[in-house]
């Protein structure tokens, strides 16, 4: 019986399981049955308060919920949470799936976690191009950031958007023979075998019983949890009445970085708010979009998910949140820096077949906008007042498993 208590002013558990590995070096480790599978997990300590952290209050400023009066597009979030109604955000379930999240147990020998390759310094996203999985393999896209998940109203994930909600999406990477290397009973039975996890289950679901459907509500109550809105940029925004004017808490550089940001093209900005909308700098278009990185299809993107020849190409377009701390950028991290990334939506664009259509002119053609070293300068800037160090520290995101 293990002698872990909520009730403790902290949680200090020492977790000592055997160090052998269940296997994942071929396929045919990756599938052993459940009675091959031998649960094993790394020598841990989970410290947790004991009181959970807040995970349900948001204290939103009011800018994320008050639209801005004539502006075409919305600004406010309202109406764009993902949350299901069977899924609310609660302290107890956030906890838990903030404790799988960085469980590297769960992988195949215990090397990696889902924080892995979504790690908070770094704004939940990877300095690598290419993420790397339990055995040293390299993913095929990417790791996205999770900041904001909540308010990409579509609902749906990964760069093609192949998984149709979040609680559907965190269980893929345990399965992905790259990344995780587990099968669902395979999870199931490791967390089944810590004994940490029954109290913790009990606590968000009322039942000690452990499921990869209850895995999934905690681990997606946990990444919905993420949300940024104490950034320089939001700091400045409750100074004024609109994001068009200066902030007072902004250099002239950064303003003027906001106002190419905000500007539409034929005003001689770069229109950057169609793509990225709200004051949580997500998507607000309808799906996946092409912005012009390749003449022709180099990965299909979410052409090999919807099956309409007009996707071939396209991505899942992120929030801004946290930026400058998110690089190497794009599906395939082919720029390394914010520099390179503005440099792109001003002279690289591509006649691409699926191009989106506000990256095109009024001919059809890839938009060039022209800006001079100072004003690509002062966008940077600008992207940069979008970190949120809150994010980046705050125990309640942090890894448990300390």
């Amino acid at each position: 019986m293990s002698d872990y208590k909520l009730s403790q002013p902290l949680i200090t558990l020492a977790v000592l399981f055997g160090l052998a590995s269940c296997g994942g070096g071929s396929e045919v480790e990756q599938n052993a049955s459940e009675s091959e599978f031998e649960p094993t997990a790394p020598t841990t300590v989970l410290n947790l308060p004991s009181t959970p952290f807040d995970y349900e209050t948001l204290n939103l400023p009011a800018h994320f919920t008050t639209n801005v009066p004539g502006q075409p597009l919305p600004t406010s979030i309202n109406g764009l949470d993902n949350t299901p109604d069977s899924n609310p955000v609660t302290n107890d379930g956030a906890t838990l799936g903030r404790v799988l999240f960085y469980d590297k147990a769960l992988s195949a020998n215990g090397t990696v976690s889902c924080a892995s390759c979504h790690q908070q310094a770094l704004g939940f996203s990877d300095d690598n191009a290419f993420s790397i999985g339990f055995e040293g393999g390299r993913t095929d896209r990417h790791s996205m950031t999770l900041i904001n998940a909540r308010y990409y109203q579509r609902g749906r994930f990964f760069w093609d958007e192949r998984a149709v909600s979040l609680e559907e999406q965190v269980l893929m990477p345990f399965q992905d023979p790259v990344e995780m290397g587990m099968t669902l009973e395979q999870l199931v039975a490791e967390v089944t075998a810590q004994d940490f996890y029954p109290e913790l289950f009990e606590n968000a679901f009322g039942s000690r019983e452990v499921t990869e459907e209850k895995i999934a509500l905690a681990l997606a109550q946990f990444v919905r949890s993420i949300v940024s809105y104490a950034s320089r940029y939001d700091q400045g925004r409750t100074m004024v009445t609109t994001p068009g004017e200066n902030f007072p808490n902004f250099t002239e550089q950064e303003n003027r970085g906001k106002a190419l940001f905000f500007r539409t093209i034929p005003n001689g900005g770069g229109a950057c708010f169609g793509c990225h909308t709200t004051e949580a700098f997500v998507s607000a278009n309808p799906g996946p979009q092409n912005n012009g990185l390749d003449l022709t299809t180099t990965d299909a993107g979410a052409g090999s998910v919807f099956n309409n020849p007009i996707f071939e190409g396209r991505f899942k377009t992120t929030s801004l949140r946290n930026i400058a701390l998110t690089a190497p950028y794009m599906h395939d991290g082919r720029f390394s820096t914010l520099e390179e990334v503005v440099e792109h939506y001003n002279s690289g664009i591509q006649a691409h077949p699926t191009l989106s259509p506000a990256l095109t002119d009024e001919a059809g053609n890839p938009i060039q906008l022209n800006f001079n070293e100072d004003e690509k300068a002062a966008l940077v800037a600008f992207l940069g007042t979008l970190t949120d160090e809150s994010v980046s520290v705050d125990e309640k995101w942090s890894d448990p498993f300390n």
